[in-house]
C-alpha cells in the first residue's frame, strides 16, 4: 500500500481525497481546481490502479437556447409586454419593447392566462396586475441550475424556438474501491517530488526530498508509426514477387480507347461489357494506332485468322475511338504484345480498373487487378498453371485450383480459386489462359503461344485482413488503418 501510495501523479494525488466528498467528474473539477480533461486522465489512472471504479453513462439534459438565454437576462416577452402595459394602455402597434414576432408569442400566452383583454388600446385585467407581482414558474425554471427534466414549465417552453435544448451527455462518475479507501485512509502524502532538476543536483537539496515512484505497469498511449496504406503495402508485395520470377511490369494510362480496351482482344462491338450499364465512357473523341494494325484487328473481326471465322459482324472505327476508363488491366498485355520485339518475354501488372457496379459490401466501381502475360514460342498451358501457382503460394495461399471457363480472348480459358485454409472454402479470384489468334496475329504478326492471367486482387486483401466489407478498404479511417497488421506471408 505504501508503495502505490508513492506511485500516485500529482494529478491522482488531487482527485482521489475529493473523491470522498464529490463523484461526478464536474464536482470533481468544482473541487479540485483542475481541468475536466485532467480529472478523467487522473481517474483512468485510479482505476487501473484499482483504487476507484468509473461509471459512464448517458443521459438527456437539458440547456437553454439563443432565446432562452435572452429571456433569463432580460425576462420573458409577455413579462415585458405586461410591464409595458401597466404603465400605460397602448394599441398592439404601439408596443415596443419585444420584437414583432416575440409580440405575437407574448399576446398570445396573454390572452391564454387571462391576464389582457384585446381591444384598442389593450387592457391588463385584474389577474394581469396580480401576475406582475409574481414569479412565474417559466421564470423560476430558467434560472435553475441544472434544468429539471421534470418541470411542468418544459411543455410549454419547447414549443417555443431557440429556448431550450435538449442534448444527450455523457455522465461520468466514480466511486473508491475498498483499496482506495484504505489509501485514503493512510493519508496521501502531497509533499513528492516528480523529478529531478539541475538546481536540486548542484545544491544537493535532492537529498531531503521524497520522490515518487514510477509504475512501469500503468497503461500508457499507443504510439502507432507512420506506414504504407494496407492496399499499397499488398500491391508492394506482389509486384516483388512478380519481379522476383523474372517479370518486367507494365504501366499505362487509367483512360483507353475502346480500340485497345475491347477491340485488340477481340471483344466484338455488340459485346454488352460495351454498354454504358457496364463501361465508364469518356466524353472525347480518342485516337487510333497505326493504320496498319487497325486493318488487322477490323479485319479479324470481320473475317477472322487462322481458319476462324471472326464475328461475321461489320467493324466500325466511330466505336473502338470511344475512351473509356480501363475495365481491366489487360488493356496493357495488348499495348505490350503490340510493341514487342524479341523472342521470349514476360510482364506483369497491378493496377486499378473501372466497371460501371452498384456500390455495396461486395462490389466498388473501381478495384485492383493483377496481369499477367508470357509471350514465347514454347510456352504451354502447363506453364500457365505453374506460374499462377507458384505466385498464389507465394501470397500465402499454397492451394490453387482451376476450372474450365468462356472469355473472349482467351481460348483455353480457366477459372482461377485459392482454398483458405482458415474459414475451410475457396476463393474466386477470376480468369486465366491461352491467348487467342485472333488477338497475337494482329498485335504481334505471328501467332505464338501468349499465357495471359487478369485475377482481382482486392478478395486477397479482404481476407488477409478479415475485412468483411470491400468498402472497408478506402474508408481511410485511422484507427482501422493503425490497427491492421504487415503484410507478411
Amino acid at each position: 500500500m505504501n508503495k502505490l501510495s508513492a506511485s500516485l501523479h500529482p494529478l491522482e494525488r488531487k482527485v482521489l481525497p475529493a473523491l470522498a466528498k464529490a463523484q461526478e467528474v464536474n464536482a470533481l473539477v468544482k473541487l479540485t481546481g483542475l481541468q475536466q480533461v485532467e480529472v478523467v486522465r487522473a481517474l483512468q489512472w485510479l482505476e487501473n490502479k484499482k483504487l476507484v471504479t468509473m461509471h459512464k453513462k448517458e443521459e438527456e439534459v437539458i440547456t437553454l437556447g439563443k432565446n432562452g438565454k435572452l429571456y433569463k437576462e432580460k425576462g420573458l416577452p409577455e413579462r415585458r409586454v405586461l410591464k409595458e402595459l401597466a404603465e400605460k394602455s397602448k394599441s398592439i402597434n404601439e408596443i415596443d419593447s419585444v420584437s414583432k414576432e416575440e409580440l405575437g408569442i407574448a399576446l398570445g400566452v396573454l390572452k391564454k392566462k387571462q391576464a389582457i383583454l384585446m381591444g384598442e388600446p389593450l387592457a391588463l385585467t385584474p389577474t394581469g396586475t396580480a401576475m406582475l407581482s409574481e414569479e412565474w414558474p417559466e421564470e423560476t425554471f430558467l434560472h435553475q441550475e441544472p434544468l429539471s427534466q421534470d418541470n411542468p414549465s418544459i411543455k410549454e417552453l419547447s414549443k417555443r424556438k431557440d429556448i431550450l435544448n435538449k442534448e444527450v451527455t455523457k455522465v461520468i462518475t466514480a466511486s473508491l474501491t475498498a483499496q482506495g479507501k484504505k489509501i485514503l485512509e493512510q493519508g496521501v502524502q502531497s509533499n513528492m517530488v516528480d523529478s529531478l532538476t539541475p538546481d536540486s543536483l548542484i545544491k544537493g537539496t535532492w537529498k531531503d526530498k521524497t520522490f515518487r515512484r514510477y509504475d512501469v505497469e500503468i497503461n500508457v498511449p499507443t504510439i502507432s508509426g507512420g506506414n504504407k496504406h494496407f492496399v499499397n503495402e499488398a500491391m508492394a508485395y506482389a509486384k516483388r514477387i512478380w519481379m522476383d520470377m523474372g517479370f518486367q511490369e507494365m504501366t499505362g494510362s487509367l483512360v483507353q480507347t475502346s480500340f485497345w480496351n475491347f477491340d485488340a482482344l477481340f471483344t466484338p462491338q455488340d459485346h454488352p461489357v460495351r454498354d454504358m450499364q457496364d463501361t465508364f465512357f469518356v466524353n472525347t473523341k480518342g485516337k487510333l494506332p497505326n493504320p496498319k494494325l487497325v486493318r488487322e484487328v477490323k479485319e479479324a473481326h470481320e473475317y477472322g485468322v487462322a481458319g476462324s471465322k471472326g464475328w461475321n459482324s461489320v467493324w466500325q472505327e466511330e466505336e473502338a475511338q470511344k475512351p473509356v476508363l480501363r475495365t481491366h488491366t489487360t488493356v496493357l498485355s495488348a499495348h505490350t504484345i503490340a510493341q514487342f520485339k524479341g523472342k521470349q518475354g514476360k510482364f506483369f501488372a497491378l493496377g486499378r480498373c473501372f466497371r460501371n457496379e452498384t456500390l455495396d459490401w461486395s462490389h466498388l466501381f473501381e478495384f485492383n487487378q493483377t496481369e499477367g502475360i508470357v509471350i514465347d514460342k514454347d510456352a504451354n498451358f502447363r506453364h500457365l498453371l505453374g506460374y499462377l501457382k507458384t505466385f498464389f503460394a507465394k501470397m500465402g495461399f499454397p492451394k490453387a485450383r482451376f476450372r474450365p471457363a468462356y472469355f473472349p480472348y482467351t481460348e483455353p480459358s480457366v477459372e482461377i480459386d485459392v482454398y483458405h485454409e482458415g474459414k475451410k472454402t475457396w476463393l474466386e479470384l477470376g480468369g486465366a489462359g491461352v491467348l487467342r489468334p485472333e488477338v497475337v496475329i494482329p498485335l504481334l504478326g505471328e501467332d505464338i503461344p501468349v499465357l495471359a492471367w487478369g485475377p482481382g486482387f482486392d478478395r486477397l486483401i479482404l481476407d488477409f485482413h478479415n475485412i468483411a466489407d470491400i468498402r472497408e478498404l478506402y474508408k481511410n479511417d485511422l484507427k482501422q488503418l493503425r490497427s491492421l497488421k504487415t503484410w507478411t506471408k
